[in-house]
């Protein structure tokens, strides 16, 4: 999104040696349902995706979670055929189908779900892990409908919400929101936890680096990286 700041500087911190990251970016009016759908409904998101499809890219990431997932998971799917279209020859993802093959990864069932969003936005979050096998036991959002306030929160806030949470019935932790600084925390919610956490940056950029083929694991981001991509129909 133009107006954040996280995604980029979060995967470049993650990068293995000799992964580049180039980027471009669509306008986000506001984070509501109404202003996320806004975005997706202008021209722009077409425009960036074949402005980077002139690079020589090997994976074309969408890095919108509640973008992704606004309208379930056929919407999901849909965006995805049009990012291959616009895109020819190029692997992609958006942050939602990346968030769903890394809970397949770490073999997550039920989940404790955190996010930034006003309640529209995070119940949507909900109905879609739900349809996707992933029962929402305990979950807790921020309210802000900012981009730029997004990427404020500090780690502390988002790692104490999350411990708070914290059930036996939930087997795995998902933090949705690409402008939602999670790299900084994932490594200690697991150790706190003792449970594999999964975000959409994370997600994003491990997925992204599956389909171009580095098999690498980036220390202190997560059990996650030590996993391949899940098996269609695993």
């Amino acid at each position: 999104m133009a107006s954040s700041v996280v995604m980029e500087a979060e995967m470049w911190a993650m990068a293995p040696k000799g992964v580049s990251i180039h980027t471009t970016r669509i306008e986000l009016p506001k984070v509501t349902v109404e202003g996320i759908q806004a975005m997706m409904d202008a021209p722009q998101v077409e425009q960036a995706a074949r402005l980077l499809a002139s690079a020589p890219l090997d994976v074309l990431c969408f890095g919108g979670t509640s973008a992704s997932f606004l309208h379930g998971t056929a919407y999901d799917k849909a965006l995805m055929a049009k990012l291959k279209q616009w895109a020819p020859g190029i692997a992609v993802n958006t942050a939602s189908t990346a968030s769903l093959a890394g809970l397949q990864a770490v073999g997550a069932q039920s989940v404790i779900l955190a996010t930034p969003y006003v309640d529209g936005v995070h119940n949507r979050a909900i109905r879609f892990l739900e349809e996707n096998g992933h029962p929402v036991v305990a979950s807790r959002n921020l309210g802000i409908d900012t981009d730029q306030a997004l990427a404020e929160v500090p780690l502390q806030k988002t790692f104490d919400m999350i411990c708070e949470m914290d059930t036996p019935e939930a087997n795995a932790v998902f933090i949705s929101c690409t402008n939602f600084l999670t790299a900084g925390l994932i490594d200690a919610v697991e150790k706190e936890l003792g449970k594999p956490v999964v975000s959409a940056v994370q997600s994003s950029f491990w997925h992204a680096l599956r389909l171009g083929g580095v098999a690498d694991d980036c220390p202190g981001y997560g059990a996650l990286f030590q996993h391949g991509l899940p098996e269609v129909g695993e």
